[in-house]
C-alpha cells in the first residue's frame, strides 16, 4: 500500500542548466558591445552574423553553452522521471540542441559572395532550432507543473510568443512571394530574430528554474521510519 506522493528536489542540475543558458545569452549580448562586432546592426543583421567576425569563437561558445544548458536541464527532468525518455518534449529538445551544434559547425554563409552548402545547412538548422525550442517547452510544461496552473500558463505563453515571432518571418516570406520586397528587408529581421531567441530562452528558463522535479510514491513502512527518526 502506498501513501500520498512526496516531493524530491534536485536543484543543482537545474541551476547549472539555467546558469549555462544565461551565460550563453550574456555572451551574445556582449558581442554587441565588443569592438569587432559592435557595428553589426541588431535591427537588420541576424545573430549568426557575429560568426563572420573575429569574435566567432565567442559566438560559438555562447551557442554551445545554451545547447549544454538545454541538454542538462531536460536530462535532469528525464532522469528524475518527470519526462519520459521518449516524448514530444524530449524529441523537440534533442532537435533544438543538435541544431545549435550544427549552427556552430556550419557557420552562416556570406550571401554577398554567393550560396554554399554549409550556409544552407546553417539556415535549415536555424529554422529547426527556433521552431523546436518553444515546442519542447510547450509539451514539457504540463508535466513539469502538474499542479501549478499559473506557472504552466506563463511558460506556455512564452513558448507561444516565441513561435509568434517566427510567424512574423513566415508572413514576410508570404508577402515577398506575392510581389512584395525581399522578406529579409520587409521586416527588421535582426530585431525579430533576437526577440524570438530571447522569448524562447525565457520560456526555457521558466521551465527549468523550479526546484521541484518529480514526485515519488513512498510506502507506509518508509513513512513510519521517517517519522520515527
Amino acid at each position: 500500500m502506498t501513501t500520498p506522493q512526496v516531493t524530491t528536489r534536485s536543484p543543482l542540475a537545474l541551476l547549472a542548466a539555467v546558469a549555462s543558458v544565461a551565460g550563453g545569452a550574456l555572451l551574445i549580448l556582449l558581442l554587441q558591445i565588443l569592438p569587432a562586432t559592435s557595428d553589426i546592426s541588431p535591427v537588420r543583421r541576424t545573430i549568426s552574423e557575429y560568426a563572420l567576425s573575429e569574435n566567432k569563437w565567442i559566438f560559438d561558445v555562447a551557442v554551445l553553452l545554451v545547447a549544454l544548458g538545454s541538454a542538462i536541464g531536460f536530462g535532469a527532468l528525464i532522469r528524475r522521471k518527470h519526462l519520459p525518455v521518449l516524448s514530444a518534449a524530449s524529441v523537440f529538445c534533442a532537435l533544438w540542441t543538435v541544431s545549435l551544434v550544427v549552427i556552430v559547425v556550419f557557420p552562416k554563409n556570406n550571401w554577398a559572395i554567393g550560396p554554399s552548402i554549409g550556409g544552407t545547412v546553417h539556415r535549415i538548422a536555424s529554422v529547426v532550432a527556433f521552431v523546436c525550442l518553444p515546442l519542447a517547452v510547450w509539451f514539457a510544461a504540463k508535466a513539469v507543473f502538474p499542479s501549478s496552473r499559473a506557472r504552466r500558463a506563463v511558460t506556455r505563453v512564452l513558448a507561444v510568443a516565441a513561435l509568434a515571432w517566427f510567424g512574423v518571418i513566415l508572413g514576410a516570406i508570404v508577402i515577398s512571394m506575392n510581389g512584395g520586397e525581399p522578406w529579409w528587408r520587409a521586416i527588421p529581421l535582426g530585431l525579430v530574430e533576437r526577440a524570438m531567441a530571447l522569448t524562447g530562452l525565457l520560456a526555457l528558463a521558466s521551465l527549468l528554474i523550479p526546484a521541484r522535479v518529480v514526485t515519488a510514491p513512498v510506502t507506509e513502512q518508509a513513512e513510519a521510519l521517517e517519522t520515527a527518526s
